[in-house]
């Protein structure tokens, strides 16, 4: 049984498909992109140190949970950034790690804006 020839097919990186990807959207489009980039970003951030103060203090996401009075699994969506936590709940992590917690505004770089705002 002869071996069936593939042509010679050039993967692409994921950042040549992202990049193609984000050409052809709308400005629409981009901007809806952006934001959910942006959130999503932001929540991976928090997660991380989130997880990082609960280990600095010594508890297992059991204990975390346990003294905030929900779920494990919720620990671990939090955590891995797979939801954003509200300040009520930044506010409970706080509390349960002995924390405070410090909301800071400040500008946005504008190399970072992708030239909104001028």
């Amino acid at each position: 049984m002869p071996i069936p020839v593939v042509p010679n097919m050039t993967r692409s990186s994921w950042k040549e498909l992202q990049a193609k990807k984000l050409s052809s959207m709308t400005i629409e489009e981009r901007a809806e992109y952006d934001q959910a980039y942006g959130e999503a970003q932001l929540a991976a951030e928090v997660g991380e140190r989130i997880h990082a103060a609960r280990e600095a203090a010594g508890l297992s996401q059991r204990e975390l949970a346990r003294r905030m009075g929900t779920s494990q699994a919720a620990i671990d969506r939090l955590e891995s950034g797979g939801v954003g936590a509200t300040l009520t709940t930044l506010q409970r992590v706080a509390t349960a790690l002995g924390l405070e917690v410090n909301v800071e505004l400040r500008p946005i770089p504008r190399a970072t804006t992708n030239n909104r705002g001028k």
